[in-house]
């Protein structure tokens, strides 16, 4: 076995958005650091793929919102070419026979949701504020680590910043956080709501990525969680990255190397080397062993804690615990090739703007929880949840002049098919039906699509490595977020084995293109150097 020992301080397995992020950041503070990336290309879900002759997408991920301005700055992507357009339309959703379409004028917003209930219209401005102070504090707590439970001074010290950040919240606000931590979405939006259409925008939130009933109690953290982001200093704002999200990863990958990160592709790490309690190196699928002080994983917590490490280093209970995180997906992704725009039964020809935002099927909170129950049974929803983005109405990079690429984000589809079958047997199946869905709204759709790509939770899973095709890696429920992520004991990056670091979603403050995790890893392994 070849053997590299002692030429780096620290290793850092898997080359997506967070570990870029992480090593970026060691990097820049004097450490030499490699990266191992086992596919062919860096960027994990934040890729850009020619998926069709000439029609190029992002691949997974396919939105910007969460991405910290933070991290954009330090690492400074818009020198290393990272240009974000915020989306100027906010939501078409799709309903029989008509449509609810919100702009970011409020006033057109309050008429249109007036169409539809005059009560809605009156406290949609008082939700939304209520909800925006809440965000803000949820991501000021983003922002720092999680205290360890049974931690020690250090711990302490973050549980009372976080304590401060929830005292600055009126009383009311405070409330609000309780119950959006705790509560069904299904059931908060019926406290505020009676427009069914309305509830269906929102209740989207709390099923992406998420595989629940909007009315399953915690679902409306998820909600919550989607709103604290922004675009080019816009709260709650979403947007796209010119070129695709690989822009996103290829800024992060330019900004490491000059920063002097070493970055391999088309090396799988087959397991974690610890000796004397610590890890001090991995060894490659090609055999090699690499040697280094602190190792960074950038994998899912399952995958690093049950497959990279040998058995019996964990003590029992975290065994337990690892062994039963959830990890499901959701959701099934596809990217297609049109010809045209769709043309929406309900809307005017003349009027393009609203391809500029969220194109949405969930007409309801029932059409959620009738997809929900479907898949339970069945595998999939026979009316599927679908958001569509064209970001080539902003982007021309992505397709020849006059053609344009959507964006499929669509829910509720199974990790495990309940017949046994494979998603190899039917996704394309399911992919015909989701394009049948929405020519039942847009009747020129499915004759327009010049080619597809298909991903499918299976083909996440074998893609990405994320178990289950969890875009979170691991759900956030209550039991999985902040001090309990991913297991009690380790939600401070740092895992069982010393010198061992958890830097990918599955850590806080949880999944999305935030680049938190691997910021807030990176500053606890700088904080530790001197104990490797």
């Amino acid at each position: 076995m070849a053997k590299e020992t002692g030429k780096y301080d620290v290793v850092v397995i898997g080359a997506g958005h967070n570990g870029l992020t992480c090593a970026a950041y060691l990097a820049a503070a004097g450490l030499k650091v490699k990266m191992l990336e086992r596919r062919s290309v860096v960027g994990g879900a934040a890729v850009t793929e020619e998926f069709h002759p000439g029609f190029r997408n992002s691949v997974y991920a396919y939105s910007v919102s969460l991405l910290n301005p933070k991290i954009i700055r330090d690492l400074d992507l818009s020198r290393h070419g990272l240009t974000i357009f915020e989306r100027p339309a906010r939501t078409l959703s799709l309903l029989e026979n008509d449509h609810l379409l919100l702009s970011r004028d409020e006033e057109q917003a309050r008429r249109e949701i007036a169409r539809f209930s005059k009560r809605d219209a009156s406290v949609i401005d008082e939700f939304e504020a209520q909800i925006g102070r809440v965000a803000l504090a949820m991501r000021e707590i983003a922002m720092a680590s999680p205290p360890e439970i049974g931690g020690g001074w250090r711990d302490l010290l973050s549980l009372a910043a976080a304590g401060n950040t929830f005292r600055k919240l009126s009383a009311d606000d405070q409330s609000v956080l309780i119950e959006l931590m705790t509560k069904s979405l299904g059931d908060y939006l019926d406290s505020w709501f009676e427009g069914e259409a309305l509830k269906g925008i929102f209740g989207l939130e709390g099923v992406i990525g998420n595989f629940a009933d909007p009315y399953q109690p915690g679902t409306a953290y998820v909600l919550l969680h989607h709103t604290f982001g922004e675009v080019n200093g816009i709260t709650g704002a979403w947007g796209i990255a010119r070129g695709g999200m690989g822009a996103i990863t290829g800024a992060m990958k330019a900004s490491a190397i000059e920063r002097g990160v070493e970055i391999e592709t088309d090396v799988g790490v087959k397991e974690i080397i610890v000796s004397g309690g610590r890890a001090v190196g991995v060894i490659t699928d090609d055999g090699r062993e690499i040697g280094a002080r602190a190792i960074a994983a950038n994998v899912h917590p399952q995958t690093l804690l049950l497959d990279l490490l040998e058995p019996g280093l964990l003590d029992e209970a975290t065994h337990r615990r690892i062994s039963n995180h959830r990890s499901h997906s959701a959701t099934f992704r596809m990217n297609v090739a049109l010809s045209e725009l769709p043309r929406f039964s309900s809307m005017s020809d003349k009027d393009d703007f609203h391809f500029k935002g969220a194109i949405e099927l969930s007409p309801s909170l029932s059409y959620l929880s009738e997809a929900y129950s479907d898949a339970k049974t069945m595998g999939w929803s026979r009316k599927p949840v679908i958001s569509m983005q064209v970001p080539s109405t902003q982007d021309d990079s992505l397709c020849p002049p006059g053609n344009h690429v959507a964006s499929l984000f669509c829910q509720h589809f199974q990790r495990h098919l309940p017949d046994g079958s494979s998603w190899d047997d039917v996704r394309d199946k399911v992919a015909d039906q989701i394009i049948d869905t929405i020519d039942q709204y847009a009747p020129n759709f499915k004759g327009s699509v010049l080619g597809r790509q298909i991903k499918s939770p299976l083909d996440i899973e074998r893609d990405l490595g994320m178990v289950g095709g969890d875009i979170f890696h691991g759900t956030l429920d209550l039991d999985q977020i902040y001090s309990m992520r991913p297991v009690p004991g380790y939600a401070g990056y740092q895992m069982p084995v010393n010198s061992l670091y958890l830097c990918g979603s599955g850590a806080h403050p949880g999944g999305g293109v935030t680049g938190l995790p691997g910021h807030h890893a990176a500053r606890k392994m700088l904080q530790d150097r001197n104990k490797w």
